[in-house]
């Protein structure tokens, strides 16, 4: 593998690693009602979009005749994204 490929793969795992920490902090972290209904909402819509992609990928591997297979790395990745995305979103909705 090419060293410049090498960098591009250890800056995307950099930036996907502060997502996750950027997940779990804004988890854990207490504060008021509106606060909550903010982390409740943005959860609630990750949860839907994870289900529907699972539902999709499932559907398309059946109709493909491709065995079911995953890479968790990938979707764990680009829940994290959807998480924070939809955490902004309602932060900024609510004022918060």
């Amino acid at each position: 593998m090419p060293i410049g490929a090498k960098i591009v793969l250890g800056v995307v795992l950099a930036v996907f690693a502060v997502l996750d920490g950027a997940v779990l902090w804004s988890l854990l972290r207490p504060g008021d009602e509106r606060g909550q209904v903010v982390v409740w909402k943005a959860g609630s819509f990750t949860l839907t979009v994870a289900v529907g992609v699972l539902v999709l990928h499932v559907i398309a591997d059946l109709v493909t005749a491709q065995p079911l297979s995953i890479n968790p790395l990938i979707y764990l990745e680009l829940m994290a994204a959807v998480y924070l995305v939809s955490l902004l979103r309602e932060r900024k909705r609510h004022g918060g």
